[in-house]
C-alpha cells in the first residue's frame, strides 16, 4: 500500500473494514478443487454416477486475529501474503473401485490445501478425507442396494 493511501482523511487504517471469507465459500472451493482432483483418475471416475461425483464438504473457519500496524508493516515488508484464517474441512468422496484411493485421497488433500491458501487467503489446519462410498464396475448398472 502507498503511503499516501495510508493518509486519507476520515476512516482511520483500523477502521476501514475487513475481508472475511465464510465457511460456505471455503466448502464451494473444496468441492470444487476435490472434484478436479477426482476426474483426473479417469478410470476411477468413470465409474462413479454423475450425480455423485461432487463431494460433501463440512468446514470450520476460524479468522485471523486482528494484527497490530507494526505487525502489518513487517509481513508487507517482507512480502508475505497476510492470512484472513484458519481452515478444518472434512471431505467426503465416492470413488470407483478398484481404484488407487490412497493416490485419490492424496491428490484431494495436496490441492484443497494448495488452492484454499491461494484462492481464499487461509491455512488449512486440518483436512480429513473420507470415502463414504466405492462404486465398482460390476454393481453400477444394477438399482439394487447392498447385501449384508
Amino acid at each position: 500500500m502507498s503511503e499516501e493511501a495510508d493518509e486519507r482523511p476520515g476512516v482511520p487504517r483500523g477502521e476501514r473494514g475487513a475481508t472475511a471469507v465464510t465457511d460456505q465459500v471455503v466448502a464451494k472451493i473444496a468441492a470444487r478443487v476435490a472434484r478436479e482432483a477426482l476426474s483426473r483418475f479417469a478410470e476411477s471416475a468413470r465409474h462413479v454416477p454423475a450425480g455423485r461425483r461432487t463431494p460433501r464438504v463440512n468446514t470450520s473457519v476460524r479468522r485471523a486475529p486482528e494484527r497490530t500496524g507494526a505487525a502489518r508493516d513487517a509481513d508487507s515488508a517482507a512480502g508475505r501474503q497476510a492470512l484472513l484464517g484458519e481452515a478444518r474441512l472434512h471431505i467426503t468422496v465416492e470413488l470407483g473401485y478398484p481404484s488407487d484411493i490412497g493416490a485419490q485421497c492424496a491428490a484431494v488433500r495436496r490441492e484443497v490445501t494448495e488452492r484454499i491458501r491461494a484462492w481464499a487467503g487461509m491455512e488449512v489446519s486440518d483436512l480429513a478425507v473420507s470415502v463414504g462410498r466405492l462404486h465398482s464396475a460390476h454393481t453400477r448398472d444394477t438399482d439394487r442396494e447392498r447385501v449384508t
